[in-house]
């Protein structure tokens, strides 16, 4: 089953501040990293500061489908949910002006790092941190309720072997890669605006 998704309302929005404007030539901003990163987070406000729209790439894929991410695992599987997974990427880098979460296992399918990389006015950035403290912001999560659950952190040690697996395919795929272990979410934010806007390195002769 196919939801129609809302397009985003047409009606005037104030201006972001001087300091958060980005280069014009970019269209969209992806956040990459793994479970507790603050990838929904740090992106709902980063789309704020920006006044664009914010994209969480599970929510949508709820959206398109009418059914949850945990149920089209467990009725479909995860290869059914990655096919589902892919076309909702396509769809969602179709947009511009727009702040996009990735799941975090989202990165390791070729097709998804082909998608990131192929669309242009795209930056792929990787808000990293270590499993422990990635590890304690979730168990902290999970204390609030209407948290999504994570069965994927019953078994911590599993949990930090597909960690150490997935970290180096996010840094490879990201133009950014900010620390956030010791940042707030507006302190990140304001470091990720600030990476985005610095002048590239000069090329030494």
């Amino acid at each position: 089953m196919t939801v129609q998704i809302a397009e985003p309302s047409v009606s005037p929005r104030p201006k972001p501040a001087t300091s958060d404007l980005l280069p014009a030539s970019l269209r969209r901003i992806v956040l990459t990293g793994f479970m507790g990163a603050g990838k929904t987070t740090v992106g709902r406000l980063l789309a704020a500061r920006l006044n664009w729209d914010f994209l969480d790439l599970d929510a949508l894929i709820e959206a398109r489908t009418g059914l949850s991410v945990p149920s089209i695992f467990a009725t479909h599987g995860e290869s059914h949910f990655r096919q589902l997974e892919s076309q909702a990427l396509a769809c969602a880098l179709g947009r511009s002006r727009v702040v996009l979460a990735l799941g975090g296992g989202a990165p390791e399918i070729l097709t998804n790092r082909l998608l990131l990389e192929q669309t242009p006015a795209t930056a792929t950035v990787f808000l990293d941190a270590p499993f422990a403290t990635l590890f304690d912001r979730c168990m902290l999560q999970a204390l609030n309720p209407g948290t999504t659950e994570r069965p994927n952190l019953a078994d911590p040690a599993a949990a930090e072997q597909r960690f150490l697996t997935r970290q180096p395919i996010y840094r490879r795929l990201a133009h950014h890669a900010i620390s956030t272990a010791d940042l707030s979410t507006q302190e990140t934010v304001t470091a990720l605006l600030a990476r985005l806007n610095a002048p590239p390195p000069r090329r030494r002769r």
